[in-house]
């Protein structure tokens, strides 16, 4: 058997495929299985344990696009797939998933692409209170898989050992060691419907640094936002004494493969929904989420129970979840509603439980 998953683009979501591609394995543990992922999220799954290949195609954003994905297609046709499965259901992915040729192609009812299949399963327009894992699980329902389990199929990103060589130096260079746990602040986020404000993050980070001396907080951000990171720190450090500045440490930035290796090394992950969340979720650190128009039951860690995690949202608001495209209130409550205060006592008893 040869099989071709196939899911284009964003980190979280190809975070969610982890498990589905284990079962896969599971239920065929003789097959050659590749993944098809573009570049931003390709390091989730390079070193997956349950993968024969990794093919990572070119940015949808990439010059000479179309060129590109005619080689990737002829590629496609040359392995001759028995079997093919559209994680993504978007036109890209549909496509590659027909030109692959895959006499049994399986993908999401999608208007003016569900021809592109041979099998297909409702997908839902309306937001559901459903975990991500579980909704792009149902494409593996023709193939008479049992509905996951996070105990035995969480979510899973293999630490790469070169990276996390590297970040093991960063840390030692900047003077922390195993005596000082190391809180990891993540300050971007997916888009700013999700984005918890600059002034939230510099009191939680300020709470954070002064409860314990040996305690080290290092922010990391995507790369358009280490400003934003860089200032959050500073300002949070004119609020400390001196004897307590040092808690805040700027290592720089972190690729994919070496933020996980930092949460990895971790005593806590406190960050907003976004891709980072995930990858601390294929963890067993413990984690801090912060909601604010999506809901945890659809993107909270999907992992045993036996590892912390914890969320914080503002409950009850008739405005949420929503499609985050518009504030409907305007002031975008369901994240200025989350005080630095909640969230700095769930660090705290996650950080107790972890010792614990």
């Amino acid at each position: 058997m040869n099989i071709l998953l196939v899911r284009l683009r964003l980190i979280g979501d190809v975070v969610f495929t982890t498990p589905a591609i284990r079962a896969i394995r599971r239920h065929y543990p003789d097959a050659r299985i590749t993944y098809i992922v573009e570049e931003e999220a390709a390091a989730v799954v390079r070193h997956n344990p349950h993968l024969d290949a990794v093919i990572v195609a070119c940015s949808p954003h990439a010059p000479g696009r179309l060129r590109a994905d005619w080689a990737l297609i002829r590629r496609l046709r040359r392995e001759r797939y028995d079997l093919a499965i559209d994680f993504h259901g978007g036109p890209r992915s549909s496509m590659l998933t027909w030109l692959s040729g895959a006499p049994v192609r399986i993908g999401y009812e999608v208007a003016g692409r569900s021809w592109m299949y041979t099998t297909r399963v409702p997908r839902p327009r309306a937001l559901r209170p459903r975990h991500s894992v579980v909704s792009q699980w149902d494409v593996l329902q023709p193939l008479g898989i049992a509905p996951p389990d996070a105990e035995i199929d969480a979510t899973e990103m293999v630490d790469d050992p070169a990276a996390a060589l590297a970040v093991a130096r960063r840390l030692a260079g900047a003077g922390i060691g195993d005596g000082n746990p190391v809180v990891v602040v993540h300050v971007s986020a997916g888009n700013p419907f999700r984005r918890w404000p600059s002034a939230s993050f510099v009191e939680l980070v300020r709470r954070l640094a002064s409860r314990n001396p040996t305690r080290r907080i290092i922010l990391t951000s995507g790369p358009s936002d280490a400003e934003a990171a860089a200032a959050i720190a500073r300002d949070a450090r004119t609020l400390l004494a001196a004897d307590e500045r040092p808690a805040i440490v700027e290592c720089g930035e972190f690729d994919l493969a070496e933020l996980r290796a930092l949460v990895g090394r971790a005593a806590l992950y406190i960050g907003g929904d976004s891709g980072p969340l995930h990858i601390a979720g294929s963890t067993s650190v413990p984690v801090v989420g912060l909601y604010g128009p999506t809901l945890p039951v659809r993107s909270q860690p999907f992992r045993s129970a036996r590892f912390i995690s914890t969320a914080a949202e503002v409950p009850n608001l008739p405005c949420r979840p929503c499609d985050q495209r518009r504030c409907v209130p305007g002031d975008f409550r369901c994240l200025s509603g989350i005080s630095a205060e909640a969230v700095a006592a769930l660090a705290e008893n996650a950080l107790d439980g972890r010792t614990q």
